[in-house]
């Protein structure tokens, strides 16, 4: 029976979550898991919710942190060594840049037969300045060179890994999308959408908006509200828009949408973060991504599974995660008068959107169920584990 260590960064809500949990419940063949992990950083809530839903009981590490410090990092390595050394995984599956970084030295040093790491995002754009971002490479090449398999949630990322930052070779890189259970957003929508109105006090003449995940700068909420004054001054409609997440940068952006409502158009609602996200999407008309820098977005996937268009930068995954004119409008980075102006266009044409939040769920049922991704993962582990036995 072949052992899996499976390593995240923090369990916090998002892909990579959803991610783990699916491959650690429902992996075949006689699989074997163990799921360890960090908790979230501060502004960010926990997923062991999800984790449990699946019957699953995760390590905590405590000083596994998103952050670098070198003495909760050694500890953090110390930590993961120790589990290897008694478990003896067969593989080592890091998820993520401080877990793949620290998972794979650990599974390096303990000469464990196959190690692999899954990109969910990278840390090559927007984040650091660019004298860090290169130590960063450098760093994700050497790791990269010895891991024996890499996996990219999209084709756009794995063109990043292997042409844009030259991180590893293509023949090392397989591509495996996200999966999620989809079925629980279409049967919400059913169901659901009174339910969510009602509680939100959104009106039958309000159209409700949403854009969802951390308040980070990478996320880019200045975009989306710099685009909303634009809407503000053009749109015929009455919108109530919800800010759903939270981080370090909420207090700034509440300041920012306070100055909304002279037209009496726009409203604004800070949520924080939303664990029933099938039942809060039922109710909305719009689902927004403003991010410089993305993986596989995850709320635009639960979005269209939702029925609900989406308006977003072209970023990271987004061309493989949104048909453009068929489930949303994809525009380019940064750029406020283009978001504007799609947004515009699905808020005042109630038949594109209706046409569009019909495409939805179709455009993502199968492409990103749990299932496809389990199988997947499980061909890509037996590949790695016979080429192994090959070598020894």
């Amino acid at each position: 029976m072949p052992k899996v260590l499976r390593i995240l960064n923090r369990f916090n809500l998002g892909g990579p979550t959803y991610n783990v949990a699916y491959l650690t419940k429902h992996l075949n063949h006689g699989f074997e898991t163990k799921l360890i992990g960090g908790l979230p950083e501060e502004g960010e809530t926990d997923s062991l919710h999800i984790l449990n839903g699946q019957g699953l009981q995760p390590v905590i590490l405590n000083d596994l942190k998103r952050t670098p410090n070198f003495t909760d990092d050694y500890k953090a390595y110390k930590e993961i060594k120790k589990i290897i050394e008694e478990y003896k995984p067969d593989i080592v599956h890091t998820h993520a840049s401080k877990a793949g970084a620290l998972g794979r030295l650990a599974a390096m040093n303990a000469k464990v037969p196959v190690v692999v790491h899954t990109y969910h995002g990278h840390v090559f754009n927007g984040y650091f300045s660019k004298f860090k971002t290169k130590i960063y490479q450098w760093i994700e090449r050497w790791l990269a060179s010895k891991s024996h398999g890499i996996v990219a949630i999209s084709p756009e990322q794995k063109d990043d890994l292997v042409k844009t930052y030259e991180i590893c070779r293509d023949e090392k890189v397989k591509v495996i999308p996200l999966g999620f259970d989809l079925l629980r957003f279409k049967e919400a929508r059913d169901n659901e959408r009174e339910n969510m109105r009602s509680k939100y006090k959104i009106a039958d003449d309000e159209l409700a908006v949403a854009i969802i995940g951390r308040l980070a700068p990478i996320k880019n909420h200045d975009l989306f509200l710099k685009a909303l004054k634009e809407v503000e001054s053009k749109t015929t409609k009455k919108i109530k828009v919800f800010i759903v997440g939270d981080g370090l940068e909420r207090q700034r952006l509440e300041h920012e949408a306070a100055t909304f409502g002279t037209s009496e158009k726009i409203s604004i609602t800070f949520t924080s973060w939303i664990q029933d996200i099938a039942k809060f999407n039922a109710g909305l008309d719009l689902i927004c991504l403003t991010s410089d820098n993305e993986g596989t977005p995850v709320s635009l996937i639960e979005a269209q599974a939702s029925g609900i268009p989406v308006v977003s930068t072209d970023v990271g995954g987004v061309q493989t995660v949104v048909a453009h004119d068929h489930t949303g409008l994809i525009v380019p980075p940064r750029d406020c008068i283009a978001f504007a102006e799609a947004m515009i266009e699905l808020l005042e044409n109630d038949k594109k959107r209706e046409l569009m939040s019909q495409n939805g769920w179709n455009h993502v049922k199968d492409k990103f169920h749990y299932r496809a991704l389990v199988d997947n993962m499980e061909k890509f582990y037996l590949e790695l584990l016979e080429k192994d036995a090959r070598h020894n």
